[in-house]
């Protein structure tokens, strides 16, 4: 595939088909915003926003940020996705952006931009305040400035590069990986033209210097993000699967039946493209290295924008075999739109799922439903405590304790704490708390430390089902023999 050359043959933005494809994806994600309740990840965000830092344990502080400032003008979910809402649907943008970048025109950018609005991920993405929602749009921005770079060659480009890049990398650190493996590709297939430009040098020179505050924070805790790799990687283990299921997954993910099939193609034009050829190979490179440290399906998800782009610039100019062409057309794009919209968004009520546990739902809708009701459960078993004042209330998981920070102050519940992921260092219990109701499956670390540890019923959310929350075993750990300095470590180890 060649560039158009600047600025002669570039096309003019299809505004009209874009727009319609853009409105289309925006009603669905606009009509469940405020369906279920709070993702898990979500009520974490709004945990750490209230103990904003420039560094945690799992992130940089861009999530927690929007999170609270998000809070601060409503509290609902619905507020809090606005964010999510407009940097998925500003991706369909840059998707038929970067189309006509390539020298696409009407059809490219609104192929491009459908195959966007049709991907499961994306889609699902758009409904949740997540940092694999905000870090696929700061990629695909990206790849848009360094394909206009690749057509028009104006350095301006680069250094605006640099400045998404340290957005990005408030929000995840994955953008350098991107840039590690961008420079061998560049370094290894070209062009390396790109390379000497010192635009590029001084937009990475603003990524650095900014991201200073956050490097100072982790340097000043020991760099807990290292850990987190490690952490992540055995969770993905522990989910099943692992690495073989990274690729079956993020293909299935983008889309299907158009999706997984233009990503596919788009990569294979990539590498035939003598201007392009150093992002096929970054892909390549980086599908290498989430599959040795057994990350998440998703990370990869910022460099599918523009394989779609490079594979609907394709079929626009009739490239493909005509035999498979055929995917490509309206029918498909409405079955895909069908498919994915029940596994992509809470589109049926709560009640239904409940009723009805064999209807398509979206894989993490437990994750949303039951937090207020568990809390009120846990709120009653503190309550009926011989000695609640001197009851701390800690958790297994960071989603418990974010749940309960979230709902439990109006109920009479102390500030919870958690020696899970991020939520370790938010809060550590008060020395006057001599006994422990703990949340979770394993009170463990809670032996030896006080004099008993006794079951004493488990998490009700009623109707409120399916749900992360319900079932959970509630425990009363008494007499507590040491100082939390010596038993915190202990909760910080095991649940990391």
């Amino acid at each position: 595939m060649t560039l158009a050359p600047a600025p002669a043959r570039i096309r003019s933005v299809a505004v009209v088909p874009v727009a319609i494809v853009t409105t289309l994806m925006a009603i669905p994600l606009l009509l469940t915003a405020n369906r279920y309740g709070y993702f898990g990840d979500e009520l974490y965000f709004l945990a750490a926003g209230r103990h904003l830092a420039w560094g945690y344990v799992d992130q940089p502080p861009l999530l927690p940020l929007l999170a609270r400032i998000m809070d601060e003008v409503g509290h609902s979910p619905f507020v809090l996705r606005i964010p999510a809402m407009l940097v998925t649907l500003g991706g369909v943008v840059l998707t038929a952006l970067i189309a006509r970048e390539l020298g696409g025109g009407a059809k490219a950018q609104t192929l491009a931009a459908a195959t966007f609005a049709v991907s499961t991920n994306l889609l699902a993405g758009g409904h949740y305040l997540a940092t694999s929602t905000v870090d696929p749009f700061l990629w695909t921005l990206l790849l848009w400035l360094l394909v206009r770079w690749l057509r028009t060659r104006a350095d301006s480009l680069l250094v605006l590069a640099g400045v998404v890049t340290a957005v990005a990398l408030y929000a995840k650190f994955l953008i350098g990986g991107f840039w590690l493996a961008a420079g061998v590709a560049l370094l290894v297939r070209g062009p390396r033209e790109l390379l000497r430009r010192p635009a590029l040098w001084l937009g990475a020179a603003i990524a650095v210097a900014a991201l200073v505050p956050t490097l100072v924070w982790q340097a000043t805790h020991g760099w807990p993000q290292l850990g987190m790799g490690a952490a992540i990687s055995r969770e993905v283990a522990d989910g099943g699967g692992g690495r073989l299921l990274f690729l079956p997954t993020a293909l299935l993910t983008a889309g299907l039946p158009v999706g997984a099939v233009l990503l596919c193609y788009g990569l294979y034009r990539l590498l035939r493209s003598r201007e392009l050829r150093f992002l096929g190979w970054t892909t390549l490179l980086l599908t290498l290295v989430f599959l040795a440290v057994n990350g998440r399906f998703y990370y990869l998800a910022g460099m599918y924008p523009l394989c779609w782009a490079v594979a609907a610039v394709a079929l626009e100019r009739r490239e493909p075999a005509r035999w498979w062409r055929w995917v490509a057309t309206w029918p498909c794009y409405v079955l895909a739109a069908v498919l994915v919209l029940p596994v992509s968004l809470p589109v049926w009520p709560r009640a239904w799922l409940t009723e009805h546990p064999a209807l398509p739902a979206p894989a993490l809708a437990f994750a949303e439903i039951g937090w207020p009701e568990g809390t009120n459960s846990v709120a009653g078993a503190f309550a009926r405590l011989p000695g609640p004042e001197h009851t701390a209330v800690v958790t297994e998981t960071y989603w418990e304790a974010s749940a309960l920070a979230r709902y439990g102050p109006g109920l009479g519940l102390p500030e919870p704490a958690s020696g899970n992921r991020g939520y370790a260092t938010l809060g550590v219990p008060p020395e006057t708390a001599t006994d422990v109701l703990f949340v979770g499956a394993d009170p463990r670390p809670l032996r030896g430390h006080f004099a008993g540890v006794r079951p004493i019923g488990k998490v009700d959310t009623g109707s409120a089902k399916p749900s992360y929350f319900d079932g959970v075993p509630l425990w009363l750990a008494t007499g507590r023999t040491g100082p939390w300095s010596a038993l915190w470590p202990e909760l910080v180890n095991t649940h990391p």
